[in-house]
């Protein structure tokens, strides 16, 4: 009992460390993502807290849902309409990465996202699907508090749930993928030179989205690079840049974002990052479950090679044990 005291003071210190590390990431991350709000003061087309709240639950678990509540209600008491209204949005934002965090769970979710079935989780279930509720709570209160009309429904909706995906979409990934960095052992000077180059094209390219041109399809390319060549790490954060530069190109109303209303643009930018994320996730799944498959044929092949040399080593041949049945070509079991 003396022993066990002490074990369980440290764990729930430890718990609740967990939970204001949480509630400060949130808080920190909406600060950023309100720097591009489009509706409201506080609706915005990237929300990073979302990505934060689903990556701390897949890696430290439910028990870390009041951080999420406490960053909300944070962030949101000085921007809701009144307590009430803020409540309820603070519910919503909680339950939104919850129920994501539960229905990848369901499907077996591994945080490595080195399956096809974990990126197409993530993307339908954890971003497009789990996000609906933060949405739909958040822009049914601020209309049932008067904060906007009858018109601004379905537009706002649109953002913040837009905002919420992408939030899963860019951010968690990379979250998921900084949890396992390693600085890379023995990598040759040409692989540095190659990421080089990559993040210079990327930042590049990112420039010319903001342009007044019309060129975003210029990111594929780069994040089909980056799936191939540096998997899952290459990938998640080549994503996350073309969809800040597209987001910003949406905020600023230029390029494929020029002249058109805001759902218009909302629908826009979701099908542009959403295509950008699947399409980066999907590659880099693949190629990772390549390469375990060879792998796993290499290790095979070792084992034959040394069970091959073993035996010729040995200088006897391979046979049944003397206990083994053995059936004759007359179908007649012998031993």
């Amino acid at each position: 009992m003396t022993g066990a005291r002490p074990e369980r003071l440290r764990q729930a210190g430890l718990a609740a460390l967990e939970v204001c590390a949480v509630a400060a990431l949130y808080y920190g991350s909406a600060t950023l993502g309100l720097i591009q709000q489009l509706v409201g003061g506080q609706v915005t087309p990237l929300w990073p807290p979302t990505g934060i709240a689903l990556a701390s639950l897949l890696v430290l678990g439910p028990r870390v849902w009041p951080g999420i509540a406490l960053g909300a209600f944070l962030v949101n008491v000085a921007l809701g309409p009144s307590i009430p209204a803020v409540l309820a949005i603070v519910a919503g934002n909680t339950l939104a990465p919850v129920c994501s965090y539960a229905l990848l769970r369901r499907t077996g979710f591994r945080t490595e996202l080195d399956r096809l079935q974990d990126a197409l989780g993530l993307i339908f279930l954890g971003a497009l699907t789990g996000m609906l509720i933060s949405a739909t709570v958040g822009t049914g209160t601020l209309a049932l508090a008067g904060a906007l009309n009858a018109g601004e429904f379905w537009p706002t909706w649109s953002v913040w749930w837009t905002g919420d995906a992408m939030g899963v979409l860019v951010v968690t990934p990379v979250l998921l993928v900084l949890r396992f960095a390693r600085r890379p052992k023995d990598a040759r000077p040409s692989r540095w030179a190659e990421g080089l180059l990559l993040l210079a094209a990327t930042v590049f390219v990112g420039f010319l989205e903001t342009s007044g041109m019309p060129l975003m399809f210029l990111g594929f390319p780069l994040l089909i690079w980056a799936a191939f060549r540096f998997q899952l790490a290459g990938a998640a954060l080549c994503a996350l840049s073309v969809s800040t530069f597209a987001i910003a190109a949406a905020a600023r109303g230029s390029g494929p974002f020029a002249g058109h209303d805001l759902l218009t643009n909302m629908i826009t930018l979701q099908a542009f990052n959403g295509s950008s994320s699947l399409t980066a996730l999907l590659v880099a799944a693949a190629v990772s479950q390549r390469n375990q498959t060879q792998d796993e044929i290499a290790r095979a092949c070792g084992l034959l090679a040394d069970m091959v040399a073993t035996a010729t080593a040995g200088g006897h041949h391979a046979r049944l044990p003397d206990d083994a049945d053995v059936t004759d070509t007359d179908g007649e079991r012998t031993e």
